[in-house]
């Protein structure tokens, strides 16, 4: 007997987000198509062919893919991708490069270690985590990146590192340890987790945190960043712009040294 957890849509398919299984030794060629034999009428479709299956919590296309074998007492979660962007993450393309931004909720265990370990798993990725309170919206987050990818190709960055420059002009600091305080990720505080690189290796690491994603930038943070800041209402009456507070955090972001 195997467990399958049934993540995002997935669990709409089936109308529960558990499923046992009396099997053993069968590849996930075979559990997808004891899945589509199982699936409940009338409920929505499972697209067997966008969909992310990790074994024991590794993407099981990081294994042995399709033949990946499943074995007693494993965990199998089967998570749903919806191409151009998943419901809880956002895809960004910069400078083509591919980026992915995902919130997290705080837990109690969820500090720095959490990220050392997820650059440990994912070693070709570069990631930072900033506190939520510090992300006004997708386009701030975009412009940040932006920023922070120039000056890396023209060898200006803050940082010797572009995941310490993309932290350090979110919090509009040229100081890393005060950047690290300010803006970095903290116990029980939402986070968001942004990683820079190939778009497969990206969807690995979505598989693996999704169970702590949240629906992303679902808060205004704007007083919160005005007042941080000291961004005064005259001031942001003076911008002549649609996202005055957006331009102002840009601005000062690029004008660190």
């Amino acid at each position: 007997m195997f467990r399958i957890k049934l993540l995002g849509g997935a669990k709409k398919s089936f109308l529960t987000d558990t499923i046992f299984l009396n099997e053993s030794n069968i590849s996930i060629s075979q559990l997808l198509d004891v899945l589509v034999s199982i699936k409940p009428a009338n409920t929505p479709k499972l697209d067997i062919n966008n969909i992310l299956i990790a074994v024991n919590g590794i993407d099981s296309s990081a294994i042995n893919g399709k033949s990946t074998m499943i074995k007693t007492n494993d965990t199998v979660s089967v998570i749903p991708i919806i191409h151009g962007g998943a419901s809880k993450r956002i895809l960004l393309t910069v400078l083509q490069r591919k980026i992915q931004v995902v919130e997290i909720s705080g837990q109690n265990n969820f500090d720095s270690t959490f990220i050392d370990e997820l650059r440990k798993n994912f070693p070709k990725l570069k990631m930072q985590a900033i506190c939520s309170k510090f992300v006004l919206n997708s386009s701030h987050i975009k412009k940040i990146i932006t920023l922070s990818i120039y000056s890396q190709k023209n060898d200006i960055l803050l940082s010797n590192k572009l995941e310490t420059d993309i932290l350090m002009r979110f919090a509009l600091s040229s100081q890393i340890s005060t950047a690290i305080t300010l803006a970095g990720i903290k116990p029980k505080k939402n986070f968001i987790l942004i990683a820079l690189g190939d778009q497969k290796q990206l969807d690995q690491l979505y598989s693996q945190i999704l169970p702590y994603t949240i629906a992303p930038l679902s808060k205004d943070n704007g007083l919160f960043l005005q007042k941080q800041f000291g961004i005064t209402s005259k001031r942001l009456n003076s911008v002549l712009s649609k996202h005055p507070l957006e331009d102002l955090l840009v601005e000062s972001a690029a004008i660190l040294f």
